[in-house]
């Protein structure tokens, strides 16, 4: 049985389970599986000066950005708030930008306003290019010519160990793919082929189908954050796991640097991501994004995203103040949840 989700979700049109989640998020896990997420959307980047072009706009160093690479990129706002957040494939010719659902039309708009005499062509290419991806360990088995994922995370001096690196950047091995392009990511591998080529593509890998739940589910037990899920207006790169893979700290000036640049000096960004575990949540009512979380009857924090998991039970990725102890004991609406420590 195949459930979509439900139209007016933001991940509508896309495979929600297969008629058992639970086995699913195994197999993502431990083998691999295929998740349709062509409901993300794409902006194609075309033109000679594409590279130094996005290197100036965004928080990535993608001056050099070779044929075989991809990364992960933010776009600030003059405040340093995260506006944007965007994988990069490069191609050779064009770079290929792909971000969530909804998020395309202002990525794009920005894009565009920045323009200017700079020889660049951004479009909408979502209907030409879906985004499949193989999650799990056995994903680098299909595809043994790409390298491992690159992500440097080095503590700065001024940073108590495991907080804010140093130096951090992303890079991404990639491929050409049945008329697309296969790039190796942490969860596994992903997949931009050409859209109406989509279900040849899915019928000729013979990989086992897994639906969006279980994705999310695996996002959200290796602190994976989402645009839109875990970021709010106010967020700053430093509150949420997305510092390493998307901001590099040693490149030249971008919209929004000198926020970066103030938090990683002075250290202690105002917020953090946590993982919390919930109690007497019903299975099938895990809490909706944007729940506030409560210390003694006080608001400090948000839920973005909460799943069942298989092993973990039910578990909610969050954004919480800075100086909210790991120890503290948190309410969800009824609930009561825990930080996870690790």
């Amino acid at each position: 049985m195949v459930e979509d989700l439900e139209p007016g979700s933001a991940d509508a049109g896309v495979p929600a389970h297969f008629g058992d989640p639970m086995r699913e998020q195994r197999l993502l896990e431990t083998g691999v599986g295929l998740v349709d997420r062509s409901n993300r959307e794409v902006i194609a980047v075309p033109g000679e000066e594409r590279a130094s072009w996005l290197h100036t706009l965004t928080t990535q160093h993608l001056s050099t950005l070779g044929a075989d690479q991809g990364s992960e990129l933010l776009v600030l706002s003059p405040n340093g708030h995260v506006e944007q957040h965007a994988y990069v494939t490069e191609d050779g010719t064009t770079a290929w930008l792909d971000t969530e659902p909804g998020a395309g039309a202002g990525l794009l708009k920005y894009l565009e306003m920045m323009r200017f005499f700079t020889r660049v062509d951004p479009r909408d290419a979502t209907a030409e290019l879906a985004v499949l991806s193989l999650v799990g360990p056995g994903a680098a088995e299909l595809f043994p010519d790409l390298a491992a994922p690159q992500v440097g995370a080095v503590p700065g001096p001024r940073f108590a160990a495991g907080s804010v690196p140093a130096r951090a950047t992303s890079i991404y091995s990639v491929r050409p793919y049945e008329g697309g392009l296969a790039r190796r990511v942490p969860l596994g591998v992903d997949l931009l082929v050409p859209r109406s080529a989509k279900d040849a593509v899915i019928e000729r890998l013979g990989v086992q189908r897994a639906g969006l739940w279980a994705y999310e589910a695996v996002r959200v037990a290796h602190r994976v954050p989402r645009l839109g899920w875990e970021t709010d207006h106010r967020t700053i790169p430093a509150e949420i796991e997305l510092m390493a893979p998307g901001v590099h700290l040693d490149k030249g000036c971008y919209r929004g640097q000198e926020t970066v640049a103030r938090v990683h000096n002075l250290g202690r960004p105002p917020r953090r991501q946590v993982l919390l575990h919930l109690d007497g949540v019903a299975t099938d009512h895990p809490p909706a994004r944007g729940t506030a979380v409560e210390l003694d009857g006080r608001a400090v924090g948000f839920v973005g995203t909460a799943v069942r998991h298989h092993e973990l039970g039910m578990v909610a990725l969050a954004v919480l103040k800075r100086n909210v102890p790991d120890d503290a004991r948190l309410t969800v609406g009824e609930s009561a949840a825990a930080i996870d420590p690790e």
